[in-house]
C-alpha cells in the first residue's frame, strides 16, 4: 500500500502543515472531522467483535483491549476544540461528506464484506498518526500560539499509536488466510483514498508560515 500512503501524505494541507503553513480555522476544521470519525471507533470495534465467526475467536482479546483503550478519545477532541476558543456545538453537528463516506464504508466493510477489513482502517489512521501527529502538533502550535491543552488528541495519539502499531504488526502476522489478507489490503487502499479525501476537504490556510506569522507579530 506504499503508493496509496504516499498519495495521502501528498495532500496539500498535510504538505503545507509540514512547511509550517497553518491557520486556526484549518486546525479546528481538522479536529471537527476527527471527532466525527473517532466517535465511531469504539462502536465499530464492538460491531466487529460481535461478528467474529468460528475460527476467529482468538481476535476477541485484542479487540477488547483496543476497545478499552479507545474509550473517551472523542471527548479529548472536544476538549481540544474548546481550548482553541471554538464554542461550536460540534457534538450535534454534521460531519463533512468525506468523513461521512469514510465512516459509512467502514461500517459497510464490517457488516457486508469482511469484518477483518476494519484492520485496513486501523493501519491507515494509526500509521498516519505515528508518522505525522507529533510533528504536526509542533508545527501548528508554535506559529498559532495555542496552549498544550489544544493538542491532547494529536500528542496522545502520536505516542499511544506507536505502541498500537507494534501490536498491530504482531496481530497481522497471525492472520494467514489469503482472502483475509487480501481484504485487509484492499480496505487499507480504500481508506488511504477516503482519509485523503477528508484532508482534501479541509480549508487550506490563508496565511502563514511560521516566519510570516512572526513578522506580522513584530
Amino acid at each position: 500500500t506504499e503508493a496509496d500512503r504516499l498519495s495521502l501524505l501528498s495532500t496539500p494541507i498535510i504538505q503545507g502543515c509540514l512547511r509550517g503553513e497553518v491557520s486556526l480555522p484549518s486546525y479546528v476544521a481538522f479536529l471537527r472531522e476527527a471527532y466525527h470519525h473517532v466517535r465511531h471507533t469504539v462502536p465499530m470495534m464492538q460491531t466487529f467483535r460481535a461478528r467474529l465467526t468460528t475460527g476467529r475467536e482468538w481476535l476477541a482479546p485484542a479487540l477488547d483491549e483496543y476497545i478499552e483503550e479507545e474509550q473517551g478519545h472523542d471527548e479529548w477532541i472536544l476538549d481540544d476544540i474548546r481550548a482553541c476558543g471554538d464554542t461550536t456545538d460540534v457534538r450535534n453537528s454534521r460531519p463533512g461528506v468525506a468523513t461521512e463516506v469514510m465512516v459509512a464504508y467502514a461500517y459497510d466493510t464490517i457488516a457486508r464484506r469482511n469484518p477483518l477489513g476494519f484492520f485496513g482502517m486501523v493501519h491507515v489512521l494509526e500509521g498516519t498518526s505515528v508518522s505525522l501527529a507529533l510533528l504536526a502538533a509542533d508545527q501548528i502550535q508554535q506559529p498559532l500560539g495555542l496552549p498544550d491543552s489544544a493538542f491532547s488528541y494529536l500528542r496522545s495519539h502520536g505516542t499511544l499509536d506507536q505502541e498500537h502499531v507494534r501490536h498491530f504488526q504482531l496481530l497481522m502476522d497471525q492472520i494467514t488466510d489469503q482472502q483475509d489478507q487480501a481484504d485487509i489490503v484492499h480496505a487499507a487502499r480504500v481508506f488511504f483514498r477516503l482519509y485523503g479525501d477528508v484532508f482534501r476537504s479541509l480549508p487550506l490556510p490563508q496565511v502563514h508560515n511560521a516566519a510570516e506569522a512572526a513578522g506580522v507579530a513584530a
